[in-house]
C-alpha cells in the first residue's frame, strides 16, 4: 500500500523523484493551479506557456511531463489536468482533486516518492487527494509472475510514498483525514483484490474464511452459516441458487458494534462467486466477468471493517450472501419452487435471477433484528446497466427521503448514482399461478422488477434502500481517474459515507 504523509516542505527542496502539480482548462489556456506557485515561480510565470507548447490544455485526466527547473531536488515535474477552471471564488472540487490524484499515482508506478503540490484549501482536500493516490496507485499482481514482488503491469511497483505538500502535519483534522483515506481505500482495495480474485480460489467457503481473518483482526463478532446451517434454518434462496455446485453456499454475518451507537444500521451484499447462471446458461461472452458478481458482498464486507477500523459510533451489521451458481445435475431448475426463509415461496422462472433470491433470505435475516434501516448491494441486473451505463448504479427503495440521503452521500464521495423507481404496476407480472411470487416479471423495467421482487422480503416498517452496482462494479475499459480496470469496489466510499451519517444522526 502507498504511504501517505503530510508535508510543510517547500517543493524545490524535497527530495522525490517527481513533483506532482495541477493545471487546469482556462478560456484562453492551460491555468496553473494553487499549489503550484514555487513551480511556476522557477519557470519565471511562464509555466503554463510552456505547458501549452508541450500540448496541455487542462483536460481531466491529462498527463503532461517536463523537467523540473534549475535548484529543484525532483528532476521531474508531473502536470495533472483538473478540468475546467473553478467559476469565480470556487474551490476546486475535492472529486477533481481525487480524480487528479489517483492519475498522477497511476502515472508514476516504479516510483519511490512523489510529492503532490495540488490545490489544498483544507483537510477535506487532503483526504480526496490521499484517497485519491492510494486508489489509483492500485494494481492486481497475485496471479502474475512479477506478483511476488508486488509489481503491477510493465514491471512497475506502484508508487511508494506520496507526501503531501502545503499539509498541516499537527492539524488534528488534516490528521484525521488522512487516516480515514487510509481506512478507506485500504478496506476499497480489499473489495477490489476479492472481485479480481478469480473463482477457482474464491469460492463461498474461502470468500468466508476470509471475511473470519478480517473480522477477528478488526474486533468485528462473526457468525458463518454452512449448508447444514442453512438447511436448518430453512434458507432455501441461497440453497436453491447454490445447489448445483459442489462449493456449497455460505451466509456470512459480521457485526460491528460501538458502546456510544444510537442506531443500527444493516447491509446485505449479493455474493456470487461465480454466475454461470446455471439451468438458465448465460449465452457466449457473458461467462467471462463474471467473478464479479460478488462485488457486492465485497463492498458490503470491506464497508463493516472501514466502520470498524474508523471506530464509527454506529452498529453496522454485514450479511454476505455467498453462493456459485453452476447447472449441473443437482441444480435448480426453471419451474421449481424453494420456500424462502421468510417462509414466502418463489417459483423459478430464470435460474439466472438467482441474485435476488440469495438477497431475499439475507434481508428477511436482517429485518429480524429490526435495523433502522437496510441497505443491500447487488451486481443485479443487465437493465440497470441498460438503463444508466457502466458508471451509474441504480437506487431504489421504500422510503424517498432515505434514498435521496443514499444519493447525496454517493454523490459526496464521487460515486455517481441515480434515483429508480418502484412502480407498482410492475409488481403484478410477478405474480405466479404455483407460488407466493414469481423470480421473473416483466421484461422492460427489469431493473425496476428486481428491486420491487426484493422489497417482498424487507421487514414490515423497516426502512430499506437497494443499490444495483451492475454497472459501475467491473471496469472492461481502461483505467481512468483512480478507477482501475478489473474490480472497482464500487459502493464501498457510499455505505462508509451513509454509516457516518448515521452516527451523526442525519440518516434521513
Amino acid at each position: 500500500m502507498t504511504a501517505l504523509t503530510l508535508s510543510t516542505a517547500a517543493a524545490p527542496g524535497l527530495r522525490a523523484d517527481a513533483i506532482v502539480i495541477g493545471v487546469a482548462k482556462g478560456a484562453k489556456g492551460p491555468v496553473v493551479a494553487p499549489g503550484a506557485e514555487a513551480v511556476d515561480k522557477a519557470y519565471d510565470g511562464r509555466l503554463a506557456g510552456v505547458l501549452e507548447t508541450l500540448g496541455a490544455s487542462g483536460g481531466e485526466g491529462e498527463v503532461t511531463k517536463l523537467p523540473a527547473p534549475s535548484g529543484f531536488k525532483a528532476p521531474l515535474v508531473l502536470a495533472v489536468g483538473l478540468g475546467p477552471v473553478p467559476e469565480k471564488d470556487a474551490e476546486y472540487g475535492t472529486e477533481a482533486l481525487r480524480k487528479a490524484a489517483g492519475v498522477a499515482a497511476r502515472a508514476l508506478a516504479g516510483s519511490k516518492k512523489a510529492a503532490f503540490a495540488l490545490p489544498l484549501g483544507d483537510a477535506a482536500d487532503a483526504g480526496a487527494i490521499g484517497e485519491g493516490a492510494l486508489l489509483g496507485a492500485y494494481s492486481f499482481d497475485a496471479y502474475k509472475d512479477n506478483g511476488k514482488d508486488a509489481k503491477a503491469k510493465n514491471g512497475k511497483a506502484p508508487l511508494a510514498e506520496v507526501a503531501l505538500l502545503g499539509g498541516k502535519p499537527r492539524d488534528k483534522a488534516y490528521k484525521a483525514a488522512l487516516e480515514r483515506a487510509v481506512a478507506v481505500s485500504e478496506e476499497l482495495n480489499r473489495a477490489r483484490d476479492l472481485v479480481n480474485t478469480p473463482p477457482n480460489d474464491l469460492n463461498p467457503e474461502s470468500f468466508a474464511a476470509i471475511a473470519q481473518a478480517a473480522a477477528k483482526e478488526h474486533g468485528i463478532k462473526v457468525q458463518v452459516l454452512d449448508e447444514k446451517a442453512l438447511v436448518k434454518g430453512g434458507y432455501g434462496g441461497i440453497l436453491g441458487v447454490g445447489a448445483g455446485s459442489a462449493a456449497g453456499p455460505r451466509l456470512v454475518k459480521l457485526s460491528y458494534t460501538s458502546s456510544k451507537a444510537k442506531k443500527h444500521l444493516a447491509l446485505v451484499g449479493k455474493g456470487i462467486t461465480y454466475d454461470s447462471g446455471g439451468i438458465s446458461l448465460k449465452p457466449a461472452g457473458h461467462n467471462e466477468t463474471m467473478k464479479c458478481d460478488m462485488s457486492g458482498a465485497a463492498s458490503v464486507f470491506a464497508a463493516v471493517v472501514a466502520a470498524a477500523r474508523l471506530g464509527l459510533e454506529v452498529n453496522v451489521t454485514g450479511w454476505l450472501a455467498l453462493a456459485e451458481n453452476m447447472p449441473s445435475g443437482s441444480a435448480t431448475r426453471p419451474g421449481d419452487v424453494l420456500r424462502m426463509y421468510s417462509g414466502k415461496t418463489v417459483e423459478v422462472l430464470n435460474t439466472d435471477a438467482e441474485g435476488r433470491l440469495v438477497l431475499a433470505d439475507a434481508l428477511w435475516a436482517a429485518s429480524q433484528e429490526k435495523p433502522d434501516a437496510i441497505v443491500d448491494v447487488a451486481t443485479l441486473t443487465g437493465a440497470m446497466v441498460l438503463a444508466l451505463g457502466n458508471r451509474t448504479f441504480g437506487i431504489m427503495g421504500n422510503d424517498d427521503a432515505f434514498r435521496a440521503v443514499l444519493v447525496e452521500a454517493a454523490e459526496e464521495v464521487g460515486e455517481p448514482a441515480w434515483p429508480m423507481p418502484l412502480p407498482e404496476h410492475l409488481r403484478k407480472g410477478m405474480d405466479s399461478p404455483t407460488a407466493d411470487i414469481a423470480n421473473m416479471g416483466e421484461r422492460m423495467g427489469g431493473g425496476l422488477v428486481a428491486g420491487l421482487f426484493l422489497r417482498e422480503f424487507v421487514g414490515e416498517g423497516i426502512t430499506w434502500a437497494h443499490l444495483d452496482i451492475a454497472g459501475p462494479a467491473f471496469n472492461e475499459g481502461g483505467p481512468f481517474g483512480y478507477t482501475p480496470k478489473g474490480g472497482t469496489g464500487t459502493a464501498v466510499r457510499t455505505l462508509v459515507r451513509l454509516a457516518e451519517l448515521t452516527a451523526a444522526g442525519d440518516l434521513g
